[in-house]
């Protein structure tokens, strides 16, 4: 392992121009004009791969193409098989007059590189793919095989995986998938993130009248939907920050005391917290404390609300509809189908006779929970621990990753998510960046992870 960690070292400044390479290709899946960047972004990563050593080709899909890249393998050895993986595409820059250097001529400081994609995600995989190359660069034996998949529609919402994995799925079974596609709670304090939310998208439309209507004329005869909806929507939480709505938390999972201690070792100021946020007050269900209200509870949130003359001045009206978007974050064991039908029937018991609703179910996607005693999770922390050296904390995401629950689902296979970005990284952001003592532990981890999850059995 000295060999290897040396390796890393020695090749430092190498990785970080390697890294400025890859982030000059202006890989935005969100924009038709960069379709060209995509595949080149992707040619230039299979022949990074096949450099070090790695069995690459690039995989056409019916969008963007995935790269695979396999370690060498024994024949006739049945090894752990693991899968790692990553995106090379990356959010829109815009607004590029707020970038304190372009996007997509990356720039270098002491501390850190900044170019869009550092972070999300080519700097946190390609940490990985430094990792095996001082591996095999320097003689040692993987003491297990792994296939890199790195996709290049994450930021339009994986549109071709799913069935890129099914296609593909008896190359790609594994005992497990590794993701650092997530973040650190703090600087160099490392976390393995076990459970995230889940999601269900619902949109409502009130209509009344068949027209605007003259407030001053029919008003008082006639229900307006905008109130209509306001009053609605605000029977859906109540002042405790629960969601008013039958059955909504038969399901919910109670977090152990065990995650609860966990949990409560994240760093918090709720002051700096509600200063960062802009907020006169936080506010959040009663009875859990920050960081559990925003990652282990369930919510509600109004995503939009629309409804009559939003001009300049004043305009006397009883609009004829008013809509609203809404989300629900989900925690395990809740179920998006459910929810959705549950929220459905909340709505119409709610809506009055004077109105008519039509409600639509959007996106859903199931919450995902690793159990973190589990032997690969403890690998993986005793990982983080060496990678770090410092000892690495349980965390929840709020957000939704949806692939996770694919990898699950069509592979069989649990995430390790072991995310390297912290949270001023400004990840969809203008000057968004990847710290460059991360991206160096990044490597640390790529090189004693495999040992420990190897020995975690396979």
């Amino acid at each position: 392992m000295s060999a290897i960690l040396d390796y890393l070292r020695e090749h430092h400044d190498r990785f970080v121009r390697d890294l400025c390479d890859y982030l000059r290709f202006p890989s935005v899946s969100a924009q038709p004009q960069h379709q060209k960047d995509l595949r080149a972004c992707a040619e230039w990563l299979v022949t990074r791969c096949r450099r070090i050593g790695l069995d690459s080709e690039l995989c056409e899909t019916a969008g963007h193409p995935v790269v695979l890249a396999r370690t060498p393998r024994q024949a006739g050895k049945r090894r752990p098989h693991f899968l790692v993986y990553g995106h090379y595409d990356v959010q829109p820059p815009e607004p590029f007059e707020l970038w304190q250097s372009p996007p997509f001529e990356p720039r270098v400081t002491d501390t850190a590189v900044f170019a869009r994609g550092a972070s999300d995600n080519k700097g946190q995989h390609l940490a990985h793919l430094n990792a095996v190359e001082a591996w095999l660069a320097t003689g040692a034996e993987l003491p297990c095989d792994l296939t890199f998949l790195i996709e290049g529609e994450e930021e339009v919402g994986s549109r071709s995986l799913a069935g890129f994995l099914q296609a593909r799925r008896a190359e790609l079974r594994c005992d497990a998938v590794v993701v650092s596609d997530t973040g650190m709670p703090a600087p160099g304090l490392p976390a393995l993130t076990y459970a995230l939310r889940g999601i269900a998208a619902v949109e409502i439309t009130v209509t009344g009248p068949d027209r605007d209507l003259h407030s001053g004329i029919f008003g008082g005869t006639v229900d307006n939907p905008a109130m209509a909806l306001c009053q609605m929507l605000a029977k859906l939480r109540d002042r405790r920050g629960r969601v008013n709505i039958p059955g909504f938390y038969d399901d919910v999972a109670p977090l152990s005391a065990y995650e609860r201690r966990q949990l409560a070792r994240l760093p918090f100021n709720a002051r700096a917290y509600r200063r960062f946020l802009g907020v006169p007050r936080l506010f959040g269900e009663t009875g859990y404390t920050a960081w559990e209200q925003r990652s282990a509870r369930p919510t509600v949130e109004i995503n939009g609300l629309t409804s009559g003359y939003q001009g300049e001045g004043s305009k006397t009206i009883i609009p004829a509809w008013a809509r609203a978007k809404l989300t629900f974050r989900l925690v395990p064991h809740q179920r998006p189908d459910r929810i959705a039908r549950l929220v459905v029937r909340h709505l119409c018991r709610l809506t009055p006779p004077t109105v008519r609703a039509q409600i639509t179910i959007g996106h859903g996607g199931e919450p995902y929970l690793l159990d973190p005693r589990s032997p690969r999770a403890q690998a993986a922390l005793r990982a983080l621990r060496a990678a770090f050296d410092r000892e690495p904390v349980l965390l929840r995401e709020g957000g939704s990753i949806p692939i996770v629950t694919q990898f699950r689902k069509i592979l069989g296979a649990e995430t390790l998510l072991l995310g390297l970005a912290l949270p001023d990284d400004n990840a969809h952001s203008p000057n968004e960046k990847f710290d460059l003592g991360n991206y160096a532990a990044g490597m640390r981890l790529g090189a004693t992870l495999w040992p420990e999850l190897a020995a975690a059995g396979g």
